[in-house]
């Protein structure tokens, strides 16, 4: 995410073309993928200045615009979005650390969490400033953003998805479940709040 006085994320760069110096200026590991893609699909983690440019063609198989951005080491979280109220985190433990497109989809080694274990205090501001980052970017309905909580507590904003996923793996629904709503209810109040224009 870019920087806003509310959303707080990891330094980046935007290119449509490969820019050599992109390691020197965010530092080393950091994360190569397209922009406008979702699923983790096009995405490296890039140890060595040697593999970026491998990253940078891969990302832009999936989109013109690819982004370089510095690597966030902490817990994995969700907050999902829905209407004007922030719904309770998930924390996703993947293999390894990498939640990928296998680990996300076609494997029951990733561990999820809901409640996500946070201090209460973190957990509420969190979800306060994923609502407030969901209104100032324009998003209306639904979504979810996607953010790391470093060990010292702090914590970065990687991304908001403004059409995520509702499959059984999906996230949206775990935290649904753990308002109180059910699958059904989930859809109904999406429904009632989706409009054209």
């Amino acid at each position: 995410m870019a920087r806003s006085p509310v959303i707080n994320g990891p330094n980046a760069a935007f290119t449509t073309r490969w820019i050599p110096g992109v390691a020197r200026k965010l530092g080393l590991p950091l994360i190569v993928k397209p922009v406008r893609e979702g699923s983790t699909l096009g995405i490296t983690k890039v140890a060595r200045a040697e593999e970026l440019p491998a990253a940078h063609a891969l990302a832009a198989r999936y989109d013109r615009l690819v982004m370089a951005e510095e690597f966030v080491a902490g817990k994995e979280l969700t907050a999902s979005i829905l209407g004007e109220t922030a719904l309770p985190l998930v924390r996703i433990e993947a293999p390894q650390g990498n939640y990928d497109y296998r680990n996300k989809y076609f494997t029951d080694e990733t561990k999820y969490y809901c409640p996500a274990g946070l201090a209460e205090k973190l957990e509420q501001e969190i979800r306060a400033v994923a609502l407030e980052s969901f209104r100032v970017l324009g998003c209306r309905g639904w979504g979810r953003a996607d953010l790391i909580v470093r060990a010292d507590g702090s914590y970065s904003f990687l991304e908001m998805n403004t059409s995520p996923g509702m499959t059984g793996h999906s996230l949206v629904p775990m935290a649904a479940r753990q308002a109180g709503l059910s699958f059904g209810e989930l859809c109904m109040v999406i429904l009632r709040g989706a409009h054209v224009g």
